[in-house]
């Protein structure tokens, strides 16, 4: 699969086969997303609706491209049959990773914070596993945790900013090369068990290796409450 680099173009099957290399290779559930109007083709004078906005019925949709409609969030497989029968209907649709379970969970932020907590890690020397970047979000994906586990790291913070968010057990989030109504999804930092091929290909083989949330989440809070509050949309 390859990733958009700048304005490099995406090739008609790159979302199918990044499908596909995370549920038959890695064993990660997932499921299309619903695309934003604007990978439709379809400019904000044809739509007569801002860009960025969803596909889906809902006129206030607070994650534009980035979640589930049809099929819902419980379909998400690792069947490889039913991943290329979804995207060779559907190839502009983003890649939605369904979170918990045996599949990892993830943490995510505001960009910002997001930029300030990898620096902070990489100061520390704490070792993080893959992290997607948007224009708007930083998610990092770690390994499963339960609510109980994230109670009690919650509960020992004086304070946890609303904008940093946890996906766990019936959550999800959307995989690059996804384009969302957010913009252009990257790997901000690849998972370990790809290789970086030449023109920006991602070469598949083993499992990515994920951290455990427990070393990670102090610092995410600290950076989260260091930036400003975006408010209650999710802007993802």
């Amino acid at each position: 699969m390859r990733e958009i680099l700048g304005r490099r173009r995406m090739t008609r099957w790159a979302l199918r086969d990044a499908a596909l290399v995370c549920a038959t290779r890695w064993g990660w559930p997932v499921l299309p997303g619903v695309a934003p109007r604007e990978s439709r083709r379809l400019t904000a004078r044809q739509s007569g609706q801002p860009r960025g906005r969803c596909s889906c019925p809902r006129p206030d949709c607070v994650v534009p491209g980035a979640h589930p409609f049809d099929p819902e969030l419980p379909a998400a497989t690792t069947d490889e049959r039913m991943v290329r029968w979804w995207w060779t209907n559907r190839p502009d649709a983003p890649v939605l990773l369904a979170t918990g379970g045996r599949a990892p969970c993830a943490l995510s932020l505001p960009a910002a914070a997001g930029a300030r907590a990898l620096e902070e890690f990489d100061r520390l020397g704490l070792r993080t596993g893959p992290v997607i970047a948007s224009p708007t979000r930083c998610t990092l994906l770690v390994a499963p945790y339960g609510l109980e586990e994230l109670g009690e790291l919650l509960h020992a913070q004086d304070w946890v900013p609303s904008s940093l968010r946890f996906h766990s057990g019936g959550g999800y989030v959307a995989l690059p090369p996804s384009r969302t109504g957010a913009g252009q999804l990257r790997w901000e930092r690849p998972p370990i068990a790809l290789g970086v091929g030449a023109r920006g290909t991602l070469r598949g083989g083993g499992v990515p290796w994920l951290p455990r949330m427990e070393p990670l989440v102090d610092v995410l809070v600290r950076a989260s409450a260091a930036v400003p509050e975006t408010g209650s949309r999710l802007a993802y």
